[in-house]
């Protein structure tokens, strides 16, 4: 117990090294053409490669019992998107949503709500760690994304799985900038990590990410997607929002967001 206890002591440390210039007052400081900046994605780059070594590819997160879930699953983020593609496919319950997977694949993926469902399911009881400082209890049921990417077939090549989802949270100079994540293949192929689709035994619901979102249970809450309408699997993170692997990674949060 005192060796668990310690460890996570020493990755709480490395996430709270790691983000102490998230504020606003840094931005000056960590702007992209700041040396500082610099400085502080290779003290990225070794946490990550910390983590990595103390968590291992195996490594489970904590499951609970249905005793243990003693509120409902309070939301993080966005929880009522009105994009319009968004709200037509609300408007019909979601049966007309499509998952694409595409990217560096062998076999581009169309999956309905009804696919995912169709293949073998993992439900897991675990708690959602959030970067404000609260945590949360729930039951979640999906699909191993693991499965998903063996019947799209990855590539040699590929390195992290991007989810591109239907929610704006900005309008930027070039159109709405909506919410995006990417783990590596080490934690997309983990055994906990799921595109759910179901919560506390029900649908997901809206405020939680229906119709689906990403469970990587070994991160931070904001590592798990939510609406998510398509997967991109990749060997580089470049092509999508400011390069840095997230939405609240390009404004200075960390990629790797173990616990």
């Amino acid at each position: 117990m005192k060796g668990a206890l310690d460890r996570r002591r020493f990755l709480g440390g490395l996430a709270a090294a790691s983000t102490l210039p998230l504020s606003g007052c840094f931005d000056p400081l960590v702007a992209n053409d700041s040396g500082v900046r610099d400085v502080l994605e290779k003290a990225n780059a070794l946490t990550y490669r910390a983590q990595r070594l103390l968590l291992g590819s195996d490594h489970l997160a904590r499951e609970f019992t249905r005793s243990d879930i003693r509120q409902p699953m309070r939301p993080n983020g966005s929880t009522n998107p009105q994009d319009e593609p968004y709200l037509a496919l609300a408007r019909q319950d979601f049966s007309t949503f499509r998952l694409s997977v595409t990217g560096a694949v062998q076999r581009p993926l169309s999956l309905s709500l009804a696919d995912l469902q169709a293949m073998p399911a993992r439900t897991q009881i675990t708690r959602h760690d959030c970067v404000e400082g609260w945590s949360c209890i729930a039951e979640w049921t999906g699909t191993r994304l693991g499965l998903v990417l063996d019947q799209a077939g990855v590539a040699s090549s590929a390195r992290y799985v991007v989810f591109l989802c239907f929610d704006t949270l900005e309008n930027g100079f070039n159109g709405p900038i909506r919410y995006y994540e990417s783990i590596d293949l080490l934690d997309a192929r983990h055994p906990q990590t799921i595109l759910a689709y179901g919560m506390n035994g029900e649908k997901l619901p809206v405020s939680n990410g229906a119709p689906l979102r990403v469970r990587v249970e070994r991160q931070l809450g904001y590592k798990m997607a939510k609406y998510i309408r398509a997967i991109v699997v990749t060997d580089s993170l470049v092509a999508y929002g400011d390069g840095k692997g997230g939405f609240w990674e390009d404004r200075g949060y960390e990629w790797f967001a173990g616990i």
